[in-house]
């Protein structure tokens, strides 16, 4: 069973490198899938004010465009997900928001990051077959940001310039602002 601490992190350069297509889904990506599962519940069990919603391959240093997302956000209890292999966004549409967001493979760093509102994507299943969905809200920055994560852009990359757009999470589940100069600009584990 794999664990949260085979999630890679920041400054691993991995992250930074675009993920390959997935040609055949044998039972090594199954394998690879069960693990990015197996490593998300883990690394939630691990926290107390977080939900693993979602992991892209490359954080478990597969370089795959593979993508799980939690099926139910609200319930911590249901633990499934479904799995997008080589998914791509075919249209952006809504206006662009802003929201928090918060990233497996970056430690104790949240931003406000900019996204559209909705996406329609397309992506193949465990069985082969390609399938779409359209996305809305929340469902939708999850794609986003994981769909990123396989062409090795961070959340990050969306407000490196933007000194008000940085957070860490206190013990008691709050967001509150970091020192942009300090711990942002000049972190060399971010850059």
């Amino acid at each position: 069973m794999a664990t949260n601490n085979e999630i890679i992190t920041l400054p691993n350069k991995h992250l930074r490198e675009r993920s390959v297509k997935v040609g055949i889904v044998n039972e090594a990506i199954k394998t690879i899938i069960k693990d990015m599962q197996d490593a998300t519940i883990d690394w939630e069990n691990s926290r107390k004010h977080e939900l693993g919603v979602a992991l892209a391959a490359v954080q478990m240093d597969k370089m795959l465009r593979i993508v799980i997302i939690r099926e139910d956000f609200e319930d911590k209890k249901n633990k499934e997900f479904t799995v997008f292999i080589n998914p791509t966004i075919t249209k952006y549409e809504g206006k662009i928001s802003e929201d928090y967001e918060g990233c497996l493979s970056i430690k104790n760093v949240y931003g406000l990051v900019p996204r559209y509102e909705k996406v329609k994507v397309k992506a193949i299943d465990l069985n082969g077959n390609e399938f779409r969905v359209t996305a809305e809200g929340f469902l939708a920055r999850i794609f986003q940001h994981e769909i990123d994560h396989t062409n090795g852009i961070l959340f990050i990359d969306h407000i490196k310039d933007d000194a008000d757009a940085f957070y860490n999470l206190t013990p008691k589940g709050h967001l509150e602002s970091l020192d942009y100069e300090h711990d942002v600009q000049k972190n060399s584990i971010l850059w």
